[in-house]
């Protein structure tokens, strides 16, 4: 077993990638097994596990997920075919199970029918093989269904159905269907077929035939050939020999693809069904991969009027961070990102970046609050081997790592006054050193910091520098917080509830206008990531395919009750009735001393102050 990945659409189409480890992890960061320079793919994005002569996918968390035949996964065991999506990237799980290849000339009879020439024989008409031919050109040139075969879950869907109608004409024990990529040396795809009293043995493909109907477009008969049905045995008894059929499958005037059957005896009027039936294969496949082309470059251009940038909603301060996202894209400058904590700052840088020139280069992500000082330098600026204790060998930082791409720095005001001296020099000279080293090494990368200080008063108190400050701040984008988008609530909590009903495995059909009213008049102090850990708390505890206002958190439900429902009575009221009360009768029996009422309560005092705030009482 030789197991790889090839690529077959994406920044690196065509590649092929060796599995030669038991845990063989793919991402965009440079240590994977398989680095993709694919924006779209996770940094840590997936990993195949080698468990016996079994591989299993795991997805690591990816922001866009792991599709195994187009449906998502969380793990699963791969099979020999399989298509795996990353983001853009699509690649293919090959082994060498099924198919295995040989270079061999010696002992062969050949007769060969140009590719489109051959004729339907005589003897076939009105015979099940006619009735076989018609069934196969009706299938093939459905185009809409053959489209949707194509991008069905299922894989080789069409191939295979391809391979049983023509093992319905043409008496062969065994095939296969090998497509091809722009690389004619090794399939991209192929699909397998024995007939049902043959047992399951790989098919023996010969480069020198499969060459010959590539060079020259035609159809191949050959009355001697080694076969798999007699693979040497422990005795080295004789190999027996069998006929082969082969036809290409001309797409666009190139050979992409090629039929290969193996049979005890094939005549030449088997030879001119073959070619015919690829000939109309051809055609039907052309128009498929046709209509193909045009949707793809509709989304492109869907794309271009749409921008990537993730962020629902619809309101005025969204559609304008939009637009200025857009135009500041198309620049090299540096960005400075500024807003609240959970506003979705890199969300917005991403979104720069995923609508750049650079978008097919590394995004690094760097929280420079999250790591100490030496941490956050070696892991911006890298280190030399033996620079410092524990340094073995020397590592690259993401600044070098993402030549090409962009650098996001999160929490930048965060940073020590050291490391803002270092990379101000960055900024200035488009150069930097790693730690332990002399060597300068140039940088070719777009810098976008974020914040949720205001650097300016930073910088008055002498925590940022000035000159820093200034570098970066070239163009400013303010990201809104969540009250000043009121209007966009309803859609992000709706696209909440089911992204988090799809993970729990639980229907959520909507929210209840109860809820909604809640969800919308609240203040969000934490701003989207409050208002997205909410919706997960409702569906993980709600108990329909509703969200209610129970559902919700309790300092949700706490606050006056919105103008739209106030003339509906319900059991918030009662509750509300409940804990004035309360608050009114420990205040009484604190003589109205707020810290003894709140210890009456066993609350804090904090609480206790906000909870009367929202109750409406003095």
């Amino acid at each position: 077993m030789n197991p790889r990945l090839l690529v077959i659409t994406g920044p690196d189409q065509g590649v092929s990638h060796p599995i030669a480890m038991d845990s063989f992890a793919i991402g965009r960061n440079p240590w994977n097994q398989l680095s993709l320079t694919d924006s779209s793919v996770s940094r840590e994005h997936c990993v195949i596990v080698r468990q016996g002569d079994d591989f299993l996918i795991r997805d690591l968390g990816s922001f866009h997920g792991t599709l195994v035949n187009d449906a998502r996964v969380t793990e699963r065991a791969l099979a020999n075919g399989d298509t795996i999506q990353l983001g853009r990237s699509r690649l293919r799980f090959l082994t060498d199970e099924e198919i295995l290849c040989e270079e061999t000339t010696a002992d062969i009879r050949v007769t060969q029918i140009p590719a489109g020439q051959a004729e339907i024989p005589a003897a076939l008409e009105n015979s099940q093989d006619m009735q076989t031919l018609l069934r196969i050109s009706i299938m093939l040139h459905s185009f809409h269904a053959l489209y949707k075969i194509r991008r069905s879950p299922a894989r080789s869907t069409l191939e295979r159905h391809l391979l049983e109608f023509i093992f319905e004409a043409i008496p062969a024990s065994r095939g296969a269907i090998l497509l091809y990529e722009e690389d004619l040396s090794d399939p991209s795809l192929l699909s397998v077929r024995s007939d049902a009293s043959a047992p399951h043995r790989p098919v023996v493909i010969n480069r020198t035939l499969v060459r010959r109907v590539i060079e020259e477009r035609c159809g191949l008969i050959v009355e001697s050939a080694v076969s798999a049905d007699a693979e040497q045995s422990a005795s080295a008894s004789p190999r027996k020999s069998a006929a082969l059929l082969l036809a290409p499958l001309l797409i666009r005037e190139q050979v992409g693809g090629i039929v290969y059957l193996e049979g005890a005896a094939f005549r030449e009027q088997h030879l001119q069904l073959l070619v015919a039936i690829t000939h109309i294969a051809s055609m039907a496949l052309e128009n498929a991969f046709h209509l193909e082309w045009v949707e793809t470059e509709n989304e492109r251009l869907e794309s271009e009027l749409h921008p990537d940038h993730h962020m629902i909603g619809d309101s005025p301060r969204l559609r304008e961070l939009q637009r200025n996202i857009l135009r500041a894209a198309q620049a090299n400058s540096t960005v400075l990102i500024v807003g609240e904590t959970g506003t979705g700052k890199e969300l917005v840088a991403r979104a720069m970046h995923q609508n750049s020139p650079r978008a097919g280069q590394p995004f690094m992500a760097v929280n420079c609050a999250a790591l100490a000082e030496n941490l956050l330098e070696s892991e911006l600026f890298g280190h030399e081997k033996g620079s410092f204790t524990g340094a073995h060998v020397q590592k690259k930082g993401r600044l070098e790592v993402a030549a090409g791409g962009t650098v996001f720095l999160d929490e930048i005001g965060e940073m020590p006054l050291q490391l803002q001296v270092k990379l101000l020099r960055v900024l200035q000279e488009r150069q930097m050193e790693r730690v332990g080293g002399t060597q300068p090494i140039k940088l070719d990368i777009r810098l976008i910091a974020a914040t949720n200080r205001n650097l300016e008063e930073e910088v008055r108190a002498g925590r940022f520098r000035q000159d820093l400050y200034y570098r970066l701040n070239v163009v400013t984008l303010k990201t809104p917080a969540l009250r000043e988008r009121q209007s966009d609530i309803p859609l992000l909590a709706t696209h909440f509830a089911r992204k988090f009903g799809a993970q729990c495995g639980r229907r959520i059909s909507g929210i209840s206008p109860e809820a909604g009213a809640y969800l919308k008049q609240y203040d969000w102090p934490g701003n989207i990531r409050e208002l997205e850990n909410a919706l997960e708390r409702a569906v993980v505890l709600g108990s329909s395919d509703i969200i209610e206002l129970e559902d919700l958190p309790e300092s949700i439900r706490e606050i006056a009750r919105p103008a739209e429902v106030a003339g509906a009575p319900g059991l918030q009221d009662a509750v509300d009735r409940a804990k004035r009360e309360a608050i009114a009768q420990a205040m009484q029996q604190a003589k109205n001393d707020h810290a003894g009422a709140a210890k009456l309560l066993g609350v804090h005092p904090n609480y206790l102050y906000r909870l009367m705030r929202n109750l409406g009482m003095r």
